[in-house]
């Protein structure tokens, strides 16, 4: 393995890794391989986006976080050969799953009085699913790192359409769950921060399970062979022990999002 061969490699996860740490909620899937990179080892998009999203879960209030955008069209693995191949339209999908979780603070909202500061997390996981030319069920599931130390995942189902050439639609139902110690994190209330609100809030310990219902869509559009837009959007209905959380009560339990993003596509050969 020459030195030629580790510079690029490293560039190009080190490229990966800087854009994955930015967070806000990942867009990352399998993407589509054109006939002029079916030859190339690796074909992957990596880009940047911003999205309007709810300050912390059950806010009222809107921030603007940047988010990463990943797609995985051709993946070549030494010994195995090519384990991604976008060329396929159908078939088995893998692709990773973070998010990151920024501070939550009582200063935050009047709903958090009395609340103890929540650091930040980051998630890491795996996603998955399965795909055809019009349809793509899949799930996620990430481990908590820092601020929470629980397990969250989603399912999901999406329509696919084009409506033209360069045009690529999709929409669907998403399902969110989360361990116990994720929900105690987010949506509990001890009884020293019951006590800290002034009757805000009264004490509560949620369990384990579903915490949101919604749907989501998202537009790509091929600017040209290497770069593509993207415009995606969102509505999540807190259920369950969410729901019922004092935090949720106070602040919404509809949460919208929208975002808007580019991607530029890398076609390469390392081996």
């Amino acid at each position: 393995m020459d030195m030629t061969f580790m510079m690029k490699l490293l560039s190009r996860v080190a490229l990966a890794l800087s854009l994955s740490a930015v967070s806000g909620g990942a867009l990352a899937e399998s993407g589509q391989v054109s006939s002029q990179d079916a030859s190339k080892q690796f074909v992957i998009d990596l880009g940047i986006g911003a999205i309007a999203k709810p300050r912390y879960e059950a806010a009222d209030s809107y921030l603007v976080y940047p988010f990463p955008i990943i797609a995985v069209g051709r993946f070549y693995v030494p010994g195995l050969g090519q384990v991604v191949d976008g060329r396929r339209k159908s078939g088995v999908f893998f692709y990773p799953s973070f998010n990151y979780i920024g501070e939550r603070k009582a200063s935050d909202s009047s709903d958090l009085t009395g609340t103890k500061t929540v650091d930040w997390a980051l998630e890491l996981g795996l996603g998955g699913g399965f795909r055809t030319n019009h349809f793509r069920a899949f799930a996620e599931l990430r481990q908590g790192i820092n601020g929470h130390t629980g397990q969250v995942g989603m399912v999901g189902l999406d329509g696919i359409i084009y409506p033209s050439e360069k045009w690529e639609v999709s929409f669907g139902p998403r399902a969110d769950f989360a361990s116990e110690d994720y929900m105690d994190t987010y949506f509990g209330v001890s009884a020293s921060e019951a006590a800290n609100s002034g009757g805000r809030l009264t004490a509560y310990s949620p369990s384990a399970g579903f915490k949101s219902l919604g749907l989501a869509a998202r537009a790509s559009y091929d600017w040209n062979d290497d770069v593509r837009l993207h415009l995606q959007g969102g509505y999540d209905r807190l259920v369950g022990d969410a729901a019922d959380s004092p935090i949720a009560e106070g602040g919404s339990k509809d949460q919208f999002s929208l975002g808007v993003g580019v991607s530029y596509r890398f076609a390469f050969d390392l081996f």
